[in-house]
């Protein structure tokens, strides 16, 4: 599909989930196996659309999210960056490149991929198997269209590449709850939602123009 190849405002095109989902059913017959990749700022929705399309696709679609590849806490403690996890230098950016070039060529075996497990906050290796017979791998993450090496190759790997905007208001409660839900005070919850997840979706929402679809729910999805 056609990219743009200049940066600038992209409008978000309002549609509904059903429509996305044909979107993607129909990826999934272009064979022999193809890569969708949502890209979206912190508590978009990516992985509650990205669940759904998997879902609604069937058993020949699996879900490999690029949060599984996030750095280990005691890694994160080492290199001095457990106050900005989450940020783009917290992943394993060369890890998930490697991985996504496997399940683009379409190898005779399993692949196994991490996950990321908010339940302990730390990723698991080999948590989701992708085996041959999968014709449509989505994957879901904030940093899917960076243009700086190595995401730029993730770029490439994609077949399509979709940008899910929100409204911001809403996004920043969705993460304040999120955090909260997983143990932060309210406070602190807000404070990094306002502070390190509002840095991160700055960076995001410059690369929506590298998408080949910029969409707005028409019915959000919870967050």
């Amino acid at each position: 599909m056609p990219r743009p190849s200049a940066p600038g405002p992209v409008p978000a095109r309002e549609c509904p989930v059903d429509e996305l989902v044909a979107r993607a059913r129909e990826l999934a017959v272009a064979g022999p196996r193809q890569l969708l990749g949502i890209a979206g700022a912190p508590g978009a929705g990516k992985s509650t659309l990205a669940e759904r399309i998997v879902a609604e696709v069937g058993p020949t679609a699996r879900l490999v999210p690029m949060d599984g590849f996030h750095l280990a806490q005691a890694e994160l403690d080492r290199l001095g960056l457990a106050d900005r996890k989450g940020a783009v230098e917290t992943f394993d950016a060369y890890g998930f490149a490697a991985l996504l070039r496997r399940l683009h060529r379409l190898e005779p075996v399993a692949v196994y991929a991490p996950a990321f497990h908010r339940e302990i906050e730390e990723p698991v290796a080999g948590s989701i198997a992708v085996p041959p017979w999968v014709t449509l791998v989505v994957t879901e993450g904030n940093y899917l269209l960076l243009p700086d090496d190595p995401w730029d190759e993730v770029r490439t790997l994609l077949h399509d590449a979709w940008f899910l905007d929100l409204d911001a208001g809403l996004r920043r409660r969705r993460l304040t709850a999120r955090h909260v839900a997983y143990g932060r005070s309210p406070a602190e919850a807000e404070r990094w939602a306002r502070g390190s997840d509002e840095a991160n979706a700055a960076l995001v929402a410059g690369t929506a123009h590298r998408a080949d679809l910029v969409v707005r729910l028409a019915d959000p999805l919870p967050g």
